[in-house]
């Protein structure tokens, strides 16, 4: 592995006394003999730096930068840090690439030759921005990971690469400013608080390394889920957006029978994004919700809305009567949300937050639920706001600042209910982490595979080990039905189905079949069994290099093992047990489950399974 902590690199112009600029472009690089100060002509540029590796966290290095000019004013247009190469030691490597784009990637992915990926965490798409600020790539002996460590997001690029015919994967951070920025004699220029941490395994322990010195020294504080956090949910969503009053209510008696505990309400009761009352389909109005929630507590069952906050529709009366909400781009247009086709409202405009408090004051008071589905990939990031009414010192506050206005959410609904649950579904994004602290329910959000959904446990369960966890609707798994990604992996189980029929408007049917009914029992029983949504995450198997994919789950005093693969047969190892202890294995799933007797010294048994392998291990 080839390091050079704390690299920067700046391009710049330039001034020769009263001449015209010249066309150099520096590359200035820490760690070559007498790069700094920099000397050309009358351009002087002298480099402080501290490299700090904190006695809790082995292996990280902390690096905090700055420049001062020493001569003549140069021109710089942006900086690179933390450039280093990991050897390809195999012809596959992997990495976290936390960021989001429209393509909804696996956060995890497979590095190959000619892999490249910017990993830029401003917005990427008109709905897409904001993420994880770290890449990490790793080997089978070995891992890098480099990141910022500051106390907001900021919308700085970490592109992985590896070229065609190279030996190494590079990796940097590289930031570039909207506007050149001139450095006049005397004049510095901090960067961002960066760090490298040099690891073995996967990403986990490199995420969870980051995550606990955020808390730890920035200060970042992750809500405790409540305890009904890990109970599970019916969500309405299989009716879609035409659903009725009288298809909820029909449904209820069949969600509590199967052992539901949530409710979930979905899109469509509302006149439009941002005019969030109901529409002509609930002709009683405030009445009409409060007796659907009235029918749903009546039935032991608890209640979640769900809402799209931040955008609203053209034309919406919110935007009639409150213009000054609208986050403005650079040229004074309105920025889009193409999913919602409305326009984004500004996180950080005092407006937007008085307004959207009363909204929570409706949903949790005058309509009685007791937690908020928050939903929509926009809510991860957004453009600058250059509204004057909004009265920010940098326009990129609004970026910076937008955890903020989650947070009023999270601290009003629990103000109206001490005991809610406030979901956030990033849909589709990488998570940006400094929402992490605005919810105490993170949620798979619209996972395409049932691989994303033990991804993304992993990652939350690295970042935020009390956090629960929900893997959203079962029939987004693989084949609609793989309760054993959710169980295993310690998710919270959830389904969208329809009874005793479907909304003939919906695209499709979720209809609970004697089948489907039939699964869901046996899969509510296990999970209450178990309660594994509630357990440790261990990380003891490696993404990537071990096969068959392997979850390991502490609970009371047994180990859960959970092992994927479309087709596997042969010995697996049971890793983290006591070499001088004797283990029973069963394949609780099943009543009749393969039993495997385990040495501790020895710990491998020989399994023969299609798709999954969920294990119980005690003494």
């Amino acid at each position: 592995m080839k390091q050079t902590i704390g690299i920067l690199a700046l391009v710049a112009t330039a001034l020769i006394g009263c001449t015209q600029p010249s066309t150099d472009a520096l590359v200035l690089r820490e760690g070559t003999i007498n790069s700094f100060p920099y000397h050309k002509g009358e351009v002087r540029i002298s480099q402080h730096q501290t490299v700090t590796e904190p006695a809790q966290w082995p292996g990280l290095k902390v690096v905090e930068t700055y420049y001062v000019n020493e001569g003549a004013p140069v021109t710089v247009l942006g900086y690179r840090a933390q450039e280093h190469q990991m050897k390809a030691t195999d012809t596959v490597l992997w990495t976290l690439q936390p960021t989001s784009t429209i393509n909804r990637l696996d956060w995890v992915l497979p590095v190959t030759e000619g892999f490249y990926k910017e990993n830029y965490l401003g917005m990427n798409n008109s709905d897409y921005g904001g993420g994880i600020p770290m890449v990490d790539v790793w080997t089978r002996e070995n891992g890098l990971a480099i990141g910022l460590l500051e106390p907001e997001l900021h919308d700085i690029a970490m592109p992985v690469e590896w070229k065609q015919y190279d030996d190494h994967v590079s990796m940097v951070l590289s930031y570039t400013y909207d506007e050149p920025v001139i450095l006049n004699e005397g004049d510095t220029l901090f960067t961002y608080r960066t760090f490298a941490y040099a690891h073995e395994g996967d990403f986990f322990n490199a995420l969870r390394t980051f995550s606990e010195y955020m808390q730890s020294e920035l200060g970042i504080a992750m809500p405790a889920s409540e305890p009904e956090s890990f109970e599970p949910v019916w969500c309405a969503w299989g009716y879609e957006r035409t659903f009725t009053l009288d298809e909820v209510i029909g449904t209820l008696d069949k969600v509590a029978e199967l052992g539901f505990r949530w409710v979930d309400v979905d899109d469509g009761y509302q006149v439009a994004e941002g005019d969030w009352t109901t529409n002509a389909r609930f002709p009683g109005g405030d009445s009409d919700m409060r007796r659907l929630t009235d029918e749903i507590h009546k039935r032991g069952l608890k209640a979640k809305l769900w809402w799209a906050p931040l955008a609203a529709d053209p034309g919406t009366q919110c935007l009639q009567q409150h213009p000054e909400m609208m986050l403005l781009t650079k040229d004074e247009t309105p920025e889009y949300i193409t999913w919602w086709n409305s326009y984004y409202l500004s996180p950080v405009n005092p407006a937007t937050v008085a307004y959207t408090q009363d909204i929570v004051d409706r949903f949790l008071h005058t309509w009685n639920f007791d937690g908020l589905k928050i939903d929509g990939q926009h809510l991860n990031c957004c453009m600058p706001d250059y509204n004057g009414a909004s009265d920010l010192a940098d326009p990129k506050q609004s970026q910076e600042q937008l955890p903020s206005f989650f947070q009023a959410i999270y601290d009003t609904a629990r103000a109206l209910k001490p005991n809610a649950v406030v979901q956030i579904c990033p849909c589709g994004c990488a998570v940006n982490y400094y929402l992490l602290p605005t919810f105490n329910q993170a949620v798979a959000s619209d996972p395409t595979s049932s691989k994303q959904i033990r991804m993304k446990r992993k990652a939350y369960a690295a970042m935020a080990p009390q956090l629960a966890y929900y893997g959203d609707h079962v029939e987004l798994s693989d084949g609609g039905n793989d309760f054993a990604t959710q169980i295993g992996v310690g998710a919270v189980i959830g389904t969208k189905f329809t009874y005793p029929a479907d909304n003939p408007n919906a695209s499709e049917s979720f209809l609970l079949t004697p089948e489907k009914e039939q699964l869901i029992k046996k899969w509510m029983k296990i999970y209450n069994d178990h309660n594994l949504a509630r357990g440790e995450y261990l990380n003891l198997y490696s993404w990537g290099y071990d096969y068959p994919e392997a979850h390991v789950i502490r609970q009371n005093d047994a180990l859960y093992y959970a092992f994927y693969a479309d087709h596997f047969e042969g010995d697996i190892e049971l890793r983290g047990l006591a070499a001088d202890k004797h283990y029973t294995a069963v394949a609780y799933t099943e009543e009749d489950g393969a039993t495997y007797e385990v040495d501790g010294a020895h710990p491998f048994i020989h399994a023969n399974f299609d798709k999954n392998l969920l294990l119980k291990v005690t003494l």
